[in-house]
């Protein structure tokens, strides 16, 4: 008798799912990309950076505080070594301006230098740039998936959209099903890969599971890269809006 209940329950159950209905259903590319967009920024953050831009024959290493507020604003302000303090960058939206102490003069960057490489690094102006643009942008599909350490990673294709204004012919993704990022690879129109960004040492960051590392480089040219380290980081802090602004580049310490 508690069989026949069971079994009816059970019958009853695949009658009202709809069709093609999954109790577990895979995240859609889409669903990964801004998930993970979402989980790594919060809505607010603070954060102190060391950048190492590596060269076969020289190595600079600089310290960095970082402000950012949801997917468009974001202030970066040099703050070691000695000759470089008070460098710095802030992104409004898609606008970008740059700050130099020695010239006493903030700069807006016109599109034409958006391509071009940030502070020196391996990354673009452009790369601090991206937000929600690559949502939109792009038309994303799953394809493929493995087992990494008992996770699930998503490896996704996000191929431009025509009227869309961006400058990669394919950008490729592998996220974690906890929405971690491991790697992205940047394409050329040729679809030949341009540079890659890695991600490494995951670990409890501003009290949720991040990568503490970065690590941007050239395809062809592996051995010059930039490495990124998260030395302290902070989410959902309170950021009034004067922090985001022009004066603030020029001192951020107001």
């Amino acid at each position: 008798m508690r069989f026949y209940l069971y079994f009816s329950i059970a019958l009853l159950i695949v009658i009202l799912l709809p069709a093609g209905h999954s109790t577990a259903e895979e995240p859609t590319a889409r669903d990964l990309i801004r998930g993970n967009l979402d989980y790594m920024r919060g809505k607010t953050s603070v954060s102190t950076v060391e950048m190492t831009v590596h060269r076969p024959d020289w190595q600079r290493v600089s310290r960095l505080k970082v402000w950012t507020r949801g997917e468009k604003d974001s202030l970066f302000i040099i703050m070691a070594p000695p000759k470089d303090k008070g460098n710095g960058t802030l992104k409004l939206d898609k606008n970008m301006w740059t700050f130099n102490p020695k010239v006493n003069r903030v700069i807006q960057l016109p599109p034409s230098m958006m391509a071009r490489a940030w502070m020196g690094s391996d990354f673009s102006n452009n790369d601090l740039a991206k937000s929600d643009s690559v949502i939109d942008d792009y038309d994303h599909t799953l394809a493929g998936q493995e087992t990494v350490e008992g996770r699930t990673v998503y490896l996704i294709k996000s191929i431009p959209r025509p009227e869309a204004a961006v400058i990669w012919g394919m950008l490729t993704f592998k996220i974690r099903e906890d929405l971690i990022p491991v790697e992205e690879i940047f394409y050329d129109e040729d679809l030949e890969p341009v540079k890659i960004l890695e991600f490494s040492q995951v670990e409890m960051l501003g009290n949720r599971l991040l990568p503490r590392v970065m690590k941007m480089y050239k395809a062809e040219s592996p051995e010059e890269y930039t490495r990124v380290e998260y030395k302290s980081l902070s989410f959902d802090i309170v950021l009034k809006d004067r922090r985001f602004t022009q004066a603030a580049l020029k001192n951020p310490g107001r």
